[in-house]
């Protein structure tokens, strides 16, 4: 990217849609220490696995009851708990065959959280998504069946739009965050383009996770997903900030042809993915 941006004010706030019914905020993973941390985390990985037992129990009686003729009680008994269990995990029926878009946008707002200062924020967002691709590729077999059942059963498809459409709202906000308030103004595009590029980003993902989901999860999902990304990268990614008198002027990372010889100059932070873009531009001009 040929702009670095500055540190983030990121606003709190799960393949990803737009639009659906507003979801809960993310919130940051307490920082832990000593004993709370080994407990906290032992209790995290319990909920875990129950909500992952009781979405596969769901996901079993969906495929061989169908999905009207199941209830949360059929629910609970196959996976060997109480219904009053279930109810501690999910509030209905169909939010149980995704037990890991919570935990998953925890994970996709830390990678936002820590992103360095001088990261564009379009890639810190790229990365932030990824979170979404490896929550699917854990699971191959278990996303293709639940891919066919959002397909079939139009309130699956409808719990699954409103859940992972924070997603996209979280970056958004993220993006809106590298711009100052006052700047949102008539004759100010960046607004525009922070909303525009997000949803970019998110789309791409979509594109590319449902392709390897209608392909049965065959194929390396993260470098298509690299290469959907490197689009929108060259199509947004000089835009966002461009021009912003407070940012610094030099990029994190450049290259240049000097007869057979390559320059680059990086800085000793700069990301690797950011350094390759560099040369690559540079050996496509040379």
């Amino acid at each position: 990217m040929s702009q670095p941006a500055k540190s983030a004010r990121v606003p709190r706030g799960a393949t990803v849609e737009s639009g659906g019914a507003p979801g809960p905020k993310a919130a940051k993973e307490p920082r832990e220490t000593g004993a709370g941390s080994a407990g906290a985390r032992r209790a995290a990985a319990q909920r875990l696995t129950m909500r992952r037992k009781l979405a596969t129990a769901a996901m079993e009686l969906f495929a061989t009851k169908g999905y009207e003729a199941t209830t949360v009680d059929e629910i609970a008994a196959t996976a060997g708990v109480a219904r009053r269990t279930f109810f501690r995990h999910f509030r209905s029926k169909e939010e149980a065959i995704f037990p890991d878009h919570d935990d998953t946008l925890v994970r996709a707002s830390g990678v936002l959280d820590a992103a360095p200062p001088h990261e564009n924020p379009l890639d810190t967002v790229c990365r932030g998504i990824k979170e979404v691709m490896r929550m699917y590729a854990a699971s191959p077999a278990v996303s293709v069946e639940r891919y066919r059942l959002t397909r079939e059963v139009p309130a699956l498809r409808e719990r699954e739009i409103a859940s992972v459409a924070r997603y996209e709202r979280l970056f958004t906000r993220y993006l809106l965050g590298h711009f100052d308030e006052a700047a949102h103004h008539a004759g100010d595009d960046d607004p525009l383009l922070a909303e525009v590029a997000a949803s970019a980003v998110v789309t791409a993902h979509n594109h590319v996770l449902r392709r390897w989901l209608r392909g049965g999860a065959q194929g390396d999902l993260e470098a298509q997903l690299d290469h959907a990304f490197a689009i929108v990268r060259e199509t947004f990614g000089t835009g966002i900030g461009a021009g912003r008198a407070d940012r610094e002027e030099a990029p994190a990372a450049s290259a240049r042809a000097q007869g057979e010889v390559l320059v680059t100059v990086a800085r000793t932070d700069a990301p690797l993915d950011e350094v390759m873009r560099a040369i690559e531009k540079a050996l496509k001009k040379a």
